[in-house]
């Protein structure tokens, strides 16, 4: 029986911080030993290695590339080396891969052919957000991005108020950084005051700034938080 090499999930820092701040020695460990790699940027990738391990040499590293404009086609020339028998790294950008990340598509083929999964433990924004936000831990939902049509957004928005409050359950969504400030604006206008709203930004950073409060609250600050990674929340009782 043919022995095929294993696929360790390696989780990195969430931004410019010191990964021994927020990775397990296993990390460490498994990247010590790991020439082979499926990363979503080579150059950031590379980077990231190097911060855990400096002394990793670059020249042996192998990085296949997973982004989104990476073809399904591909997905099965990147596994080639697991079924050698290698063992193999899959990286995303920042935090935890597979988890809104475009890993999860080699971690579903990996079972598909019997490749052992082994995920790492490390940050993940979205686990991170809930811990810290107050809210509904045994039943929420990861909605991703919010639409960028205006009436599209609000209506989404509205939805997901909706869905807190009849179902109990606690709704997150991102947005693109540069896009925070804007879509702050829209949810202090569109949300109930009483809905509770959790802002978490640059999670696991010096300049971590995690608050929740109700709408009719968060009227009376001024919050800027523009190009910064977050993590949006909210709940109507």
């Amino acid at each position: 029986m043919k022995l095929f090499g294993k696929l360790y999930l390696i989780p990195t820092t969430m931004g410019e911080s010191d990964p021994m701040d927020v990775l397990p020695q296993t990390v460490r460990r498994t990247i010590e030993v790991i020439d082979y790699y499926i990363v979503e940027n080579d150059k950031t990738a590379r980077k990231s290695i190097k911060a855990v391990y400096p002394e990793k040499k670059q020249s042996e590293l192998v990085l296949f590339t997973l982004n989104k404009r990476t073809e399904t086609s591909e997905h099965n020339d990147f596994i080639k080396p697991l079924l050698e028998g290698i063992n193999m790294g899959l990286m995303s950008e920042a935090g935890c891969p597979g988890v809104a990340d475009p890993g999860a598509a080699i971690v579903k083929l990996a079972h598909e052919k019997g490749i052992q999964v082994v995920p790492l433990v490390g940050p993940s924004s979205i686990l991170l957000a809930m811990m810290a936000s107050g809210m509904n831990g045994q039943s929420f939902t990861f909605n991703g991005y919010l639409p960028i049509d205006k009436d599209e957004k609000k209506s989404a928005i509205r939805h997901f108020e909706r869905l807190s409050q009849d179902k109990n359950q606690s709704q997150l969504f991102i947005e693109t950084p540069y896009r925070n400030n804007k879509l702050i604006e829209d949810l202090l206008q569109i949300l109930n005051p009483a809905t509770h709203l959790c802002i978490a930004a640059d999670i696991t950073l010096p300049t971590e700034f995690i608050k929740t409060m109700k709408v009719s609250d968060w009227k009376k600050l001024k919050i800027d938080i523009d190009k910064r990674p977050a993590i949006f929340i909210i709940h109507k009782m």
